[in-house]
């Protein structure tokens, strides 16, 4: 997305929050092959709720990694978080860094999701936008990045 595009989205977010409507922003921005773990978080959502001076609202969704037919999805929603500062550096990575610790702590007991095969397998390979190409390599690459719990690997592996 150019920087053009970028600065309109900001404009047209902050008259729609001026309006008193709901926006949700993906602060990780993409879906991770590993429910327990967060990837990292951009900083936009920090940015856009203190500009736009509105609290921001930790959500926290599991169990979309696998897809399947009559699964569970949890979604988790944490108190909101305030602030009365300026959008600058230091205000926008001190909330990133509150969103990012709620947010770890609302996902850290989330179930490992069962492994489908067959059509539901089909369906997640598909339905999820993977940018590694395909869930596996998501994983592989979330794993390298964040460490390794051999708990964690196994659980997700199977």
């Amino acid at each position: 997305m150019g920087v053009r595009r970028r600065v309109l989205a900001l404009v047209a977010g902050v008259a729609v929050a001026a309006g008193a409507v709901a926006v949700a922003i993906a602060g990780e921005g993409r879906i991770g092959a590993i429910e327990q773990r967060l990837l990292p978080l951009n900083d936009g959502p920090a940015y856009f709720a203190l500009r736009s001076r509105v609290p921001l609202v930790p959500i926290a969704i599991n169990g979309t990694s696998w897809l399947r037919f009559g699964a569970r999805v949890r979604v988790r929603i944490g108190e909101p978080i305030v602030s009365e500062s300026r959008p600058d550096r230091a205000a926008v990575e001190t909330m990133t860094t509150a969103l990012r610790e709620r947010l770890e702590a609302m996902v850290a007991d989330a179930p490992s999701p069962s492994r489908t095969g067959g059509i539901a397998a089909w369906v997640t390979e598909r339905f999820n936008e993977w940018p590694e190409g395909s869930r596996a390599a998501a994983l592989e690459a979330q794993l390298a990045a964040g460490g390794s719990n051999e708990q964690e690997d196994e659980a997700q592996a199977v």
